[in-house]
């Protein structure tokens, strides 16, 4: 165990930190230092899809390192030119160009640099319940939290209700969202506008936010209030794409093509790895106006052999649909701890990424975060990570995102995990 030595000398960052030192990692599994196996119901940082430490990935790294880890960030590896020309092969729409970064954050302030520059204005709109990256313009469009105590956001900033149908922002609908709140908020930004709006930064589902799925056309809606407006659309992929959804891309399942996507953790499979990928006319304009974002990372070789073998292995492995069947089989299994837990209010998601909200009472559905924090400390004891998310103080959300790779017999394994704990709990028995 972790004893006191983390907080002799580890700055502490905004989540508490597990008493138990993780050792080493396999597939769909984290050991302790005391050797004691620990179920991962969040892909890590929601980054090992691939289960951890997959074969590919470790072959991947081990050809990075027998070849070029770092390089000038004029100097490029065949790998990455093969990355790009293998996600321009599967990028939505007339997506074709791609920079190679290093975390969410850095991918996401490349996309805002691009849709400035490139639309000749600096007004950004998000999302409440929003998370983007911990960067100064990410963290600006980062609604969900993070926003007290460090002064003032980037100018320009802004945003609209999320369309959570569960707990209607607008206290319009209840159950199903009719995307009264889309219209409502730009007509706030309107309002509010100088006349300079620039984009949209959105993700496909948000999963910091509570895993709040949009209703059917809400993205395609949005789409068309940008292009009023002259506003390029920025989707943020981080959590959705290459297979948790149960396709390459959200953007595919909405049937929206963005003007500029931004990747990272489903990209790297752990190791740190992101893009901002545009259209070439977009790209062309960019770069004839001086574009600029040098990063000591930027085009890294080594991460990038990662990028190409989590592709291959999604491709290979068929794991979108794979994606889909556990995630039913996981849907399935929730349902059923819902009808016998009456804490559990809500279940939402889509492919292999479901949230729960948890509640006190199921009429009033107020949020009950002391017994979902307790029910999250009681699965670790049993051998069980779970991420649960506050919303603004407004709500209490399991994020369950086991890696793509997870079976079955696992899933079960999970999900009476979570029966037991929920029972130890609301019994009183921890």
């Amino acid at each position: 165990m972790a004893s006191d030595r983390h907080e002799k000398h580890l700055i502490r960052y905004g989540t508490d930190f597990s008493p138990w030192l993780i050792e080493r990692a396999s597939g769909s599994f984290v050991y302790d230092t005391e050797g004691r196996e620990i179920l991962d119901f969040t892909s890590g940082q929601m980054c090992a899809t691939l289960g951890h430490n997959h074969p590919r990935i470790v072959e991947a790294i081990e050809r990075g390192c027998n070849g070029a880890i770092h390089l000038f960030s004029g100097m490029l590896s065949p790998a990455v030119v093969d990355l790009a020309e293998r996600l321009a092969d599967i990028l939505p729409g007339d997506l074709t160009k791609s920079i190679f970064l290093s975390t969410g954050g850095e991918a996401n302030e490349a996309a805002l640099r691009m849709a400035k520059l490139h639309t000749g204005k600096w007004e950004v709109v998000g999302l409440t319940g929003s998370w983007h990256g911990m960067t100064a313009g990410a963290s600006s469009s980062t609604y969900v939290a993070g926003h007290k105590g460090y002064g003032p956001a980037m100018p320009g900033t802004s945003a609209i209700p999320a369309p959570n149908a569960y707990r209607c922002p607008i206290r319009h609908c209840s159950g199903t969202c009719d995307m009264t709140c889309l219209d409502v908020g730009f007509a706030m930004v309107d309002a509010q506008s100088s006349g300079a709006p620039a984009a949209v930064m959105v993700e496909p589902v948000q999963s910091s936010g509570g895993v709040i799925v949009p209703p059917e056309g809400y993205m395609k809606a949005m789409k068309a209030k940008c292009e009023e407006r002259g506003m390029l659309m920025i989707v943020d992929e981080a959590q959705t794409a290459f297979g948790r959804l149960g396709a390459n891309f959200a953007c595919e399942v909405f049937d929206v093509a963005p003007d500029i996507l931004s990747l990272s953790k489903t990209l790297g499979g752990g190791v740190p790895l992101a893009a901002a990928c545009t259209t070439a006319a977009i790209e062309e304009d960019c770069h004839d106006k001086g574009f600029l974002h040098l990063t000591s990372h930027v085009s890294d070789p080594l991460p990038a052999e990662v990028g190409l073998a989590v592709l291959g292995v999604l491709e290979e492995d068929n794991l979108n649909r794979r994606a889909l069947e556990m995630g039913a089989h996981l849907k399935s299994g929730l349902d059923a701890l819902q009808q016998r837990h009456e804490v559990i209010g809500d279940i939402r998601g889509l492919g292999l990424l479901y949230g729960v909200e948890l509640v006190k009472d199921r009429m009033s559905r107020e949020p009950d975060p002391e017994t979902g924090a307790a029910v999250t400390r009681r699965c670790m004891e049993l051998g069980l990570s779970m991420n649960i998310v506050s919303v603004g103080g407004m709500a209490a959300v399991w994020r369950i995102a086991p890696p793509l790779t997870v079976t079955k017999e696992e899933i079960d394994k999970g999900l009476d995990r979570l029966d037991t704990a929920l029972s130890d709990v609301t019994a009183g028995r921890v």
